[in-house]
């Protein structure tokens, strides 16, 4: 990929994300992390207590990129057709019409995804991975690019369903907001005194953009070992003694999809060992399992993967991006 691609899909990105600033006060770190997963054509599973910003990170993204946006509000009694969509028998024509649900969207905000149950859950498992949903045996491809942003309060559990693993595999990266700084605060304060900056928020992209920067993604140079230290990384979570289920080969690869994007917010057409001890956390971390012993000791996932970086030896550099041990 030549420098130009670089430069062209670093443009689109950095855009994006000063665009999303106008909505999301001092969470720019986060909304990179996001941006990462789009980039990838990866989901977002945003984890943080109420009022913190995640519904305005979907909607100032979705409205960003020009894509088209959809709100599902899980509750205990949300159906998977409700989610998916049905077949309704036409009277007058004498059959059987698909009324699509709002799956079909680019962009699908699954509100508080932890208050649906698991089988309901469970109908986002063929879109989030195949781009694709089947309703009475019938496939329907769904829009290009298409993205879930799950958010989900960990604060709270009465009401509340455990996310399937297969489920939470699924999710390229896990997203906190946190609470913003004082300064912070008191300028939503200002920016919202006569109404939201939401609502002025205008289009800077496309999905035909964001398509193209995808591509653009996926020609950015990987050495053979830079590709060994994420295996590597991946693999010490499977024989750690605190973990019981370590990250999946599916995990490897977001993490080796998410470098590559990263590399491309910084300019670059090759991967360097920081991007990817950059990504270890978000991608990670809520893949793995922690055995009870380890539950017991308070020990986080976090904790953990710290070790693991620490302990794996990091590839060295030129300053070309060719990498040697």
């Amino acid at each position: 990929m030549t420098t130009t691609f670089v430069d062209r899909a670093r443009e689109v990105a950095l855009r994006t994300l000063d665009n999303v600033e106008q909505v999301m006060v001092g969470k720019r770190s986060s909304a990179e992390l996001a941006l990462v997963a789009i980039l990838s054509g990866g989901h977002i599973l945003i984890e943080d207590v109420p009022g913190v910003g995640k519904t305005m990170l979907a909607r100032s993204l979705a409205i960003s990129l020009g894509s088209s946006f959809k709100r599902l509000q899980f509750t205990p009694d949300l159906l998977p057709s409700d989610v998916l969509g049905v077949n309704l028998y036409n009277q007058g024509t004498g059959e059987f019409e698909f009324r699509p649900g709002p799956v079909l969207a680019h962009l699908v905000l699954a509100d508080e995804i932890n208050r649906g149950t698991p089988k309901t859950q469970s109908a986002l498992l063929e879109a989030m991975e195949e781009g694709q949903i089947t309703v009475d045996g019938v496939t329907h491809p769904l829009p290009r690019p298409f993205f879930v942003l799950a958010t989900q309060n960990p604060l709270e559990h009465e009401g509340t369903f455990l996310l399937p693993e297969a489920q939470r595999d699924r999710f390229f990266l896990r997203v906190h907001l946190g609470y913003p700084s004082t300064e912070g605060e008191i300028e939503i304060l200002d920016r919202v005194r006569i109404s939201h900056p939401i609502d002025a928020l205008e289009s800077v992209s496309s999905p035909e953009e964001v398509l193209e920067v995808q591509g653009a993604v996926r020609e950015v140079y990987v050495d053979d070992l830079i590709k060994r230290y994420i295996v590597d990384l991946v693999d010490k979570t499977r024989v750690d003694p605190s973990v019981y289920v370590g990250a999946s080969p599916r995990g490897a690869l977001s993490l080796f999809r998410g470098s590559q994007a990263r590399a491309v917010l910084e300019g670059r057409d090759y991967v360097l060992p920081d991007d990817v001890k950059h990504l270890v956390l978000p991608i990670l971390s809520h893949r793995l399992i922690l055995n009870p012993t380890a539950r017991m000791q308070d020990i986080s996932t976090e904790s953990v993967l710290g070790q693991i970086v620490d302990s794996v030896s990091v590839p060295g550099s030129t300053p070309r991006g060719w990498f040697r041990d």
